[in-house]
């Protein structure tokens, strides 16, 4: 009876956590009906996905998905609503839309890469970023990753959990610091925040930081420990048949970040001068 009891239980735990994965319409049921709303999940980041005043997600990324909804309509006659749902843990947020099914969509400027694409489908990217490292404004220039111990002494490394940049201070500490201690942080604000604070280092997407400079946060850049070359894109499940359609949409009027209203939309939400910078992927 125990056992019969306990197998019970373990099937009821599965069923609850079936139930709890994201799904939406699939683009064929989202045709065939002339309507869908579909789930959109983000990780609130200033400028990027975040909720205003009035609690209505806006930003880049959150006005994006909008202007796709609306395209989506001109396009092919689907009236497209879109949810919007925060999730602060970008651990959990990755893992919800792995896990989704139909049109579950993710905002969180994932870096695409081949690992990521065996688990996920990725949108073509709307952004090419510099990961950045950054220390409180009083640290001496870092020039070569070799000194990192000395010249960061007293410090400790902080990250986002399973992100790209936690990787990257994994390897300074593999090659160079095998002591490095590594924190965690659970936004981008709270980063900044407790860098320039003082006891913290960390990458950081370039924006962010040109963004904490302008706002007059008192951090320095390491550029010798730049890192280039990533590209963000909008996530969805491995077998979303709403890719093909996004990318339709990435590709349209000469493509997306070749477009004016996509520069625009830069300038509203991050700035001129942090548009000018990300001109580049232009």
């Amino acid at each position: 009876m125990r056992a019969l009891a306990a197998l019970g239980l373990l099937l009821a735990l599965a069923a609850c956590s079936q139930a709890r994965h994201d799904h939406g319409p699939t683009f064929a049921e989202a045709r065939a009906a002339g309507e869908a709303t579909v789930r959109v999940l983000y990780v609130p980041a200033e400028g990027w996905a975040y909720a205003d005043d009035g609690e209505v997600p806006t930003g880049v990324t959150a006005d994006l998905m909008r202007d796709f909804a609306g395209w989506v309509e001109r396009e092919y006659d689907i009236a497209l609503e879109l949810t919007f749902v925060a999730e602060h843990d970008w651990q959990v947020f990755y893992g919800r839309v792995r896990d989704g099914h139909g049109g579950v969509f993710g905002l969180g400027n994932v870096t695409i890469t081949d690992a990521r694409r065996g688990e996920l489908a990725f949108s073509p990217p709307y952004l090419e970023n510099v990961a950045v490292l950054i220390t409180p404004e009083d640290v001496a220039t870092l020039d070569e990753a070799a000194r990192a111990p000395e010249v960061l002494d007293g410090l400790d490394a902080l990250a986002f959990r399973g992100t790209l940049h936690q990787q990257r201070l994994e390897r300074l500490r593999s090659d160079y610091w095998p002591d490095m201690r590594i924190n965690h942080a659970d936004s981008n604000d709270a980063i900044i925040e407790r860098v320039a604070a003082g006891g913290h280092f960390a990458y950081i997407d370039a924006y962010n930081y040109w963004r904490a400079r302008e706002a007059g946060v008192p951090l320095r850049h390491h550029p010798a420990m730049d890192d280039p070359g990533e590209r963000f894109g909008i996530i969805m499940p491995h077998d979303s048949d709403w890719a093909a359609a996004l990318a339709a949409y990435f590709a349209a009027d000469g493509g997306l970040v070749q477009r004016d209203d996509y520069r625009a939309l830069l300038e509203r939400h991050l700035g001129e001068a942090v548009a000018e910078m990300l001109a580049g992927a232009r």
